[in-house]
């Protein structure tokens, strides 16, 4: 399926369904019956800032599908870069990058997705990080209530490698996150999170699926979520151990509250094991906010909003927690806080 040639020749009808398996959640079809026009040229220098101004000097941005093609990251280096995706407007396009992390390089990146029209959008991720490489990916995923939203990420990682990910959204009217990792063992690590904090009737779809094809490989990912209204949630996991994996250690879970009668959340945590000698764990567990601690909090003068916020704060503030670059972490903590009215600590 090529979701950039359906979005080019404007064909809604290669677009996925809810017969495609992995996408029965997230249908475009329905939804996009015709496919807008291409979207219009937008001046990246008159936007205003990102989420993550002021953390690093180096801004890469994507307006409406344009910007640069590239980024390397040259051996020994250790960089910063904020990428901006910023989509305007009620058009349709697609970018593509690829960023190069070379040998023994660190990456932090502070990608955004920001929009405030009802178009679609799609970005594609093509990451490649040699042996004994590191990149930490940091995302927040605004981009608006009314758009359709697609960013995708394939992930090579070299021996010894180290991929971490932390993905924070609060949806839109159809919004998919997917990351796929190829993970090759000889000690490399994959850590991949995620938080959402869905109300209205926002939608957000985050799958992911790792593929261990070598011994002595770790994967973790912890994904988090609250969803209220009539919004939706989808959390799709695959972790693949293929034949020769074997000491890979892989562990997933996703906890999700809801808050409202009518909103849901679909989750699919899958395991796929073909080597012996591995430690491999999955769960995902689905349920309310905790009413006897509630009322605990309430009873010792608290308001229930407040109560409320803090409790899921803390909720979803242990994925924050994982994060290693300190100032964007204080971003996302402030995000969060935007999000559910009270204090992210």
């Amino acid at each position: 399926m090529n979701l950039a040639e359906a979005i080019r020749l404007r064909d809604s009808s290669r677009l996925p369904s809810r017969r495609d398996e992995d996408w029965r959640w997230t249908d475009l079809r329905s939804l996009v019956r015709a496919l807008p026009e291409p979207s219009p040229l937008l001046d990246a220098a008159q936007l205003g800032p990102g989420p993550f101004e002021g953390i690093c000097e180096t801004v890469v941005t994507l307006a409406n599908g344009v910007g640069p093609g590239a980024i390397e990251v040259s051996a020994g280096e250790t960089r910063t870069l904020a990428l901006r995706n910023v989509a305007r407007g009620e058009g349709s396009h697609a970018a593509h990058l690829r960023i190069t992390v070379a040998a023994g390089a660190h990456l932090t990146l502070l990608e955004s997705h920001e929009g405030d029209g009802g178009g679609l959008s799609l970005l594609s991720l093509e990451v490649d990080l040699a042996s004994g490489a590191s990149c930490e990916r940091l995302v927040i995923a605004d981009g608006g209530v009314d758009a359709v939203s697609l960013v995708d990420a394939d992930v090579r990682l070299g021996a010894g490698a180290e991929w971490a990910q932390t993905l924070l959204t609060n949806g839109a009217r159809r919004q998919r996150l997917e990351t796929r990792v190829l993970n090759p063992g000889d000690g490399t690590s994959v850590r991949l999170d995620g938080v959402y904090v869905l109300s209205g009737r926002s939608h957000a779809d985050l799958t992911s699926s790792v593929t261990h094809s070598g011994p002595q490989g770790q994967t973790v990912q912890l994904t988090r979520g609250v969803v209220d209204d009539q919004s939706r949630a989808v959390f799709q996991g695959r972790i693949t151990v293929e034949a020769g994996a074997d000491g890979t250690d892989a562990r997933m879970a996703h906890n999700a509250l809801i808050l409202s009668d009518r909103a849901e959340v679909d989750a699919r945590p899958e395991l796929e094991i073909y080597a012996d000698d591995v430690a491999c764990a999955h769960g995902a567990t689905v349920g309310a906010l905790d009413a006897e601690l509630l009322f605990y909090m309430r009873q010792r003068g608290l308001p229930e909003a407040e109560a409320r916020s803090l409790l899921l704060a803390s909720f979803l503030g242990e994925v924050i927690d994982r994060i290693q670059c300190s100032a964007a972490a204080g971003r996302m903590r402030a995000w969060l806080q935007g999000r559910l009215g009270g204090s992210a600590e």
